[in-house]
């Protein structure tokens, strides 16, 4: 073999393995950010991070302080959620709605005025069989082991079928680009684009931080719980054994992940 053809053939193989070594040591989505922050191939995990087999959320509205919105304020400026300013455009990741409205089938005429005029927090139910999952053609919309449904915007094409399919509107699109309307964007988690759908993710960036969600460190009052709920002797576990609690529409079938205690 010629010094020449020896040469060329230690330059290709030099090459070949420059240009797949990241792609075997970390892939390039985690290198650029493009999947959501957290999102992380398991070589990158932080030993801190929480886990759970199955996270949910429990909410006791009778400890949410008239006008209080200290957990939705906390939440969209975490993930730089824009405010638009009119209900046609509005992204929500977590919002509040009248009792009635939440719980369609329980309300009835003789409610005491307190039940009437509670507005209880509303999020993404994280459903243990979610349909926006099943529905949506690119997978973008996904659901990990621990059952957080989660938002790959990259393959998000817009087509709103999974907000067709979510009985809860817990989902937003962007009609418009949200960055101009977004007061102080935090450089720690994605923006969106024009034609993305976006919801609550239950902080799986904080949880891979080893972060309460930031909603829960807000609330003054302690009217959100977040755990495992398969974990007999976790908080969350205990206290809806302990006392009576309704889900958003379970007779559909979806079985929500949000606990609301009365």
């Amino acid at each position: 073999m010629s010094a020449n053809r020896r040469d060329f053939l230690k330059i290709a193989g030099t090459s070949a393995l420059t240009l797949l070594t990241p792609a075997v040591l970390l892939p390039a989505w985690a290198k650029e950010k493009i999947f959501p922050v957290g999102q992380l191939p398991n070589a990158v995990s932080p030993a801190s991070a929480l886990t759970a087999k199955r996270w949910a959320m429990a909410v006791d509205p009778s400890k949410c302080p008239p006008g209080c919105t200290d957990c939705i304020a906390a939440c969209h400026a975490i993930h730089n959620v824009p405010a638009f300013g009119n209900p046609k455009d509005e992204i929500k990741w977590i919002w509040q709605a009248p009792f009635a409205a939440v719980f369609p089938v329980e309300a009835h005429a003789y409610q005491g005025q307190a039940v009437r005029n509670m507005r209880v927090p509303v999020f993404c139910n994280h459903c243990a069989d979610p349909p926006c999952v099943r529905v949506c053609p690119t997978k973008a919309t996904f659901q990990r082991p621990d059952g957080i449904v989660m938002m790959d915007y990259h393959r998000c094409i817009g087509c709103r079928l999974c907000m067709a399919a979510c009985p809860y509107g817990a989902r937003s699109m962007n009609f418009r680009d949200p960055r101009p309307f977004i007061g102080h964007i935090n450089p720690d988690f994605p923006t969106r684009t024009k034609g993305v759908v976006e919801k609550c993710n239950f902080c799986e960036e904080r949880l891979a931080k080893g972060l309460l969600p930031a909603c829960v460190e807000a609330c003054k009052q302690n009217a959100l719980v977040f755990g495992d709920v398969e974990n007999p002797r976790s908080e969350i576990r205990l206290l809806i054994e302990k006392r009576f609690n309704l889900r958003r529409k379970a007779h559909l079938g979806t079985a929500p992940q949000i606990y609301y205690i009365l």
